[in-house]
């Protein structure tokens, strides 16, 4: 049952939508995890303790974990958290997106709906595509990067580790991007980017 039985990391705004989307695929969330019980609960979850603790009553359950959190550094470190427990996060791809089956996709990725990935993409861990972002050919995402929703990233792209790629926004093919990078929504982004950099803007400029 361990591959059909998850726990929710965080349960909010992208949660909802990562909850609703492992439902479709007939994953039985049998809780969330968050700093305190939420008001809002539209899956009618239960609430099962925040995973910070050691004694955190997910770790001593048979099922896998699913991350719900949007933010790219919180992502990466819960990613960790569990790691270090051997746990297992799991893969939650969206009915509607379109993957190449020569694509790679990496564990604890989320994949919303819409959404292309096409030839030879290698698709790191723990990485958000949202909503109809379009990942072309030989582009290469590292770990927790975030592709807002409508983001298209042309071919033979390589993106460093928690980077942050707006909404609406291109890249032009062949860039490369560095770690803790953020692009703005809208943004044009034609020449290579240095780690922790901010872009915004058509022609992008750093902020």
């Amino acid at each position: 049952m361990l591959d059909k039985n998850s726990i929710l990391i965080g349960y909010s705004g992208h949660a909802f939508v990562v909850a609703e989307t492992a439902l479709e695929n007939e994953i039985f969330i049998i809780g969330y995890s968050e700093k305190r019980e939420v008001r809002l609960n539209p899956f009618n979850l239960k609430y099962l303790g925040c995973e910070n603790v050691d004694d955190f009553i997910g770790w001593k359950k048979d099922c896998s974990f699913i991350l719900g959190i949007g933010d790219n550094y919180l992502r990466h470190n819960i990613a960790k958290i569990i790691a270090n427990k051997n746990k297992k996060i799991k893969t939650v791809i969206h009915s509607s997106a379109s993957i190449s089956p020569s694509s790679v996709i990496g564990s604890g990725t989320f994949i919303n709906r819409n959404v292309s990935v096409n030839a030879q993409a290698i698709i790191g861990k723990n990485v958000i595509l949202n909503t109809g972002c379009i990942i072309e050919h030989e582009c290469v995402l590292e770990d927790a990067v975030h592709i807002a929703p409508g983001a298209v990233l042309l071919g033979n792209i390589h993106i460093g580790e928690r980077s942050f790629i707006g909404a609406n926004s291109v890249i032009k093919q062949g860039i490369i991007i560095g770690k803790d990078v953020i692009i703005g929504a809208g943004a044009v982004i034609i020449k290579d980017v240095q780690d922790g950099k901010k872009l915004v803007g058509n022609p992008s400029r750093e902020i």
